[in-house]
């Protein structure tokens, strides 16, 4: 596991009919206040200012389609030729990182093909590589 220490941020936080909705800079709209929401703009925010990963390259709630299925990506991070590279699946800070949550983002990956999957809930991430037809857990998130 990878342990996360995210970066100072601020975010845009507002209160509607006793709902709290946090403002998405990637979205450009205001997103209501989630436990896993929480989560995906910290990991976001630790994406561009440690990770130093291009904000052009990142996309966040994107639909794909898993045969007949339709599904969201929490994170996608894209290579430099915009070709996917990276899937990122967020969960709320009291979900296990197990293999159920790691199958999940494995489903995303059969109609993305991405070399890297991550899960995060916050407090840790467990990332893996894809090569070669193996699963190679990592210690760290790669540079792009």
């Amino acid at each position: 596991m990878i342990k996360i220490e995210f970066p100072p941020y601020q975010p845009k936080i507002k209160t509607e009919a006793g709902r709290e909705f946090i403002f998405d800079e990637f979205r450009k709209r205001w997103i209501l206040l989630t436990p896993e929401e929480w989560v995906r703009q910290n990991f976001l925010q630790y994406l561009v200012q440690i990770k130093k990963y291009p904000v052009s390259l990142i996309a966040v709630e994107k639909e794909i389609k898993l045969g007949d299925l339709k599904k969201r990506f929490d994170i996608m991070v894209y290579d430099a030729n915009t070709k996917p590279w990276m899937i990122v699946e967020c969960k709320e800070m009291n979900v296990s990182l197990n293999k159920a949550v790691l199958d999940q983002v494995l489903r995303y990956n059969i109609s993305l093909n991405v070399p890297y999957l991550v899960i995060t809930n916050g407090s840790y991430c467990m990332a893996v590589c894809l090569t070669g037809g193996t699963m190679i857990e990592i210690d760290s998130l790669p540079g792009l």
